[in-house]
């Protein structure tokens, strides 16, 4: 069984019944909508069209929603409607990254997810939803989109239908009977200065100049706000395991290769990486709208949500961390020795399980690149190599010991600047991510990714060549310096630009 809606364009008169009983029926804050009616105006007056489209939750039958969702707060019914349980909810916002449609948002009041749910408590009542009864054209079909004696099977049967973002695979349920592309396809008709009766948010006025649409005389009059759920503190969270998963990388790989780094390796390296772990946890908390429900992670887990297998990947790495660092206290040398081997798979744990995480994020093209696993990799080398290469000058150690950091330093910014190449510059899977990646290379974050970014890791590049012997460790400590910020300024871009593609 499979509830779905089947949403009638050609009938539909943009009258906003729907939107009005929706938020009647769940008393949804100003400005925030389960359900909305989007304008597309096309053609020059006196040839012009004005085209709308019901947009909401797709109630898709692959929900990546449900997947992503840490505390199983987003659920999948027996009956197929994708619903919510705001009493679980930890507002880590993950849902929202995951959902190609926009349909869900963080309310204001609860601090909590929330979307279309089908109206489930009107349906375990055997009554429609909100919408279906106020609509005046009946342009609103509802019902078991399996079962083909259903009216709103028969109607899709009997008429050709479109769906959205049909290249995510998530097999929505909604379907549109004579919906224009322009509607359902965001990219098709961007924004201008100005809605109909308002002007558009901030967000929508920024990307409106990022791409060109299908037709040049249409644009969106008309849409909802969609700010952007991720910001500095996942930027900073990036950075920030990379230089502890680096950090404690480079003490084990220099215990493998036999070179003594001395009390930065011991003490210095696992309190680096302790403190990046730390900062990482902070921060992936202070950005939940519901802080005091984090703990729901460890007594609530989803076990497909990267969010909490993530959190799992933090506790291993804090226990090699602590491990490590009370073996360097007590100088237990052959401890270290063995400990070293270990340390290397939850130190690539904690750099790259971003990746799957960012991979079930699946409204946002750019982050589902198959090259950010081992940029992530190479990026925590750059870091955490440079944050060693540091310490290492500044403690005096030997020249042996500043040569591996800066040799480490230096593959990992070359690779990073490889990988950076062939991850902007080469194919992409959708016009979603090829938006995204020009907005970074020549748009709007140019000068950031260029002057912010590739500059001052190409530059750590020739210093690190510099002090390659170990012998001008000035070099190898301003490069160390030079690429934190760097990295710091290309996760800035790189999360910002993925979620500026508009999704509705």
């Amino acid at each position: 069984m499979q509830y779905g809606f089947a949403i009638d364009q050609r009938t539909c008169i943009g009258c906003h019944a729907c939107t009005v009983a929706c938020k009647t029926e769940h008393d949804i804050p100003l400005d925030q909508f389960r359900t909305w009616v989007k304008y597309v105006d096309s053609g020059t007056f006196p040839d012009s069209t004005r085209d709308f489209g019901v947009m909401r939750c797709n109630h898709c039958t692959d929900a990546p929603c449900v997947k992503i969702c840490p505390t199983t707060a987003l659920f999948k019914r027996d009956d197929g409607i994708v619903d919510f349980d705001s009493e679980r909810c930890i507002g880590c916002k993950s849902c929202m990254q995951a959902c190609p449609y926009d349909a869900i948002y963080i309310d204001a009041e609860t601090h909590t997810a929330a979307k279309c749910n089908f109206c489930a408590h009107r349906v375990d009542e055997g009554l429609e939803p909100a919408c279906v009864t106020v609509c005046p054209t009946h342009s609103i079909w509802v019902g078991d989109v399996d079962d083909e004696t259903t009216g709103i099977s028969r109607l899709v049967a009997a008429n050709p239908t479109a769906v959205r973002a049909p290249d995510q695979n998530t097999g929505p349920n909604v379907f549109y009977l004579g919906a224009e592309r322009a509607v359902l396809d965001p990219l098709a008709a961007p924004v201008r200065d100005t809605y109909l009766w308002a002007r558009p948010d901030e967000q929508r006025l920024r990307t409106s100049h990022d791409y060109e649409g299908d037709d040049p005389t249409a644009h969106t009059t008309l849409n909802t706000s969609h700010p952007r759920p991720w910001g500095w503190r996942v930027v900073t969270y990036l950075w920030a395991k990379g230089l502890a998963g680096g950090a404690l990388f480079l003490a084990a790989l220099a215990v493998i290769l036999g070179v003594s780094l001395g009390a930065v390796g011991d003490v210095v390296a696992p309190v680096l990486a302790a403190v990046g772990a730390a900062a990482t946890g902070v921060l992936l908390v202070w950005d939940l709208k519901r802080p005091d429900r984090f703990y729901y992670l460890f007594t609530k887990p989803h076990h497909t949500s990267w969010l909490v297998l993530g959190g799992y990947c933090l506790l291993l790495f804090g226990l090699a961390t602590t491990a490590w660092f009370v073996a360097g206290v007590l100088g237990l040398d052959g401890v270290l020795g063995w400990l070293a081997w270990l340390v290397l798979v939850p130190c690539a744990l904690v750099a790259g399980y971003t990746a799957f995480l960012f991979a079930q994020a699946e409204g946002r093209d750019l982050w589902q690149s198959r090259w950010l696993l081992p940029h992530l990799l190479v990026q925590a080398l750059m870091v955490g190599s440079g944050a060693m290469a540091v310490a290492l000058v500044l403690a005096g150690q030997s020249s042996s010991a500043v040569a591996l950091a800066a040799r480490a330093l230096l593959v990992g910014a070359v690779l990073h600047l490889v990988v950076t190449a062939l991850d902007l510059g080469g194919g992409h899977r959708s016009r979603g991510a090829a938006v995204a990646a020009r907005i970074i290379v020549r748009g709007r974050y140019a000068r950031l990714f260029w002057l912010g970014s590739v500059v001052p890791v190409a530059l750590s590049v020739v210093l690190a060549a510099l002090a390659w012997t170990g012998s001008a460790g000035w070099a190898a400590l301003v490069a160390g310096l030079l690429v934190q910020p760097a990295l710091l300024a290309y996760e800035s871009v790189f999360v910002r630009a993925g979620q500026d593609v508009p999704l509705s």
